[in-house]
């Protein structure tokens, strides 16, 4: 996940946050060299102090993006693979990712054994890494706007998982990609969405996506499934939850379990 960048100026201000400040100011009075030596260790030692926090390594998983300022469902479902492999078992052969940086997903998923992955970006791939690009020039993933049918025959994918993409669509267009991500499921469909209060759209993000996210409450959520004749999983919800409190983890997103459509 990318990082805000460290202000320096707010550490230095801290007073002695940053390694050696406090000892350059008060020994002035040594040598030039000698205050030109710690300067110097003091700049490594910030270097290594920012790179270590600016994600320089599991660039998978940090190279997300915050979408809204908050945190990122997308994020939660790179964390979330291995307990949707034990919940899901052999329905999570063949997987399609649906949502904002699709490729980081997609990678993950290729990592696990015995599993084929698709992913689609609802919106447009700029500044991609070189593997999205690898990925997306081998037909892997692909940019589709949801709102419209998705380039798939009728239950193509075991799951299909879903992660900061509905909450940026209308119920209009909702009753529209819903039954569309249940017609390409054959097994179910994970559904992974921003608690409310959670996020605030900045600028930035209503320009790409068109309008703010409107994160909606559990029983919203519920109410719509039912509208568009979506029935729970409760078998691979039942798994789900109980494979995330073997490991201990508790999502910051709202997990919802879907069966397909007949």
């Amino acid at each position: 996940m990318s990082r805000r960048p460290v202000s320096l100026s707010r550490h230095l201000a801290d007073g002695g946050s940053i390694p050696f400040v406090g000892s350059i100011q008060s020994k002035s009075h040594s040598s030039p060299l000698l205050s030109i030596g710690l300067v110097v260790l003091g700049a490594i030692l910030i270097i290594g102090y920012v790179y270590s926090n600016s994600g320089g390594a599991n660039v998978e998983v940090r190279g997300v993006s915050r979408l809204g300022g908050g945190a990122s469902c997308t994020l939660e479902v790179l964390q979330a693979l291995p307990v949707l492999k034990k919940a899901y078992g052999d329905s999570s052969r063949k997987v399609l990712h649906v949502g904002p940086d699709t490729c980081y997903v997609v990678s993950g998923l290729l990592k696990e054994e015995e599993t084929e992955a698709w992913g689609i970006e609802p919106y447009e791939l700029d500044d991609v890494s070189a593997n999205c690009k690898t990925l997306v020039r081998e037909g892997i993933v692909r940019a589709a706007d949801i709102k419209f049918p998705l380039p798939y025959r009728a239950k193509s994918f075991s799951l299909v998982i879903v992660s900061d993409a509905l909450d940026y669509l209308s119920p209009k267009y909702l009753n529209k990609t819903l039954p569309e991500l249940a017609r390409v499921a054959a097994d179910g469909i994970v559904i992974f969405s921003g608690f409310p209060g959670q996020q605030r759209a900045k600028d930035g993000e209503v320009a790409k996506f068109g309008r703010p996210a409107k994160l909606r409450s559990t029983s919203w959520w519920i109410r719509f499934f039912v509208q568009s004749s979506l029935e729970e999983n409760e078998a691979a919800g039942k798994k789900f939850e109980q494979a995330a409190a073997k490991r201990s983890y508790k999502p910051s997103c709202q997990v919802f379990h879907l069966k397909a459509y007949p």
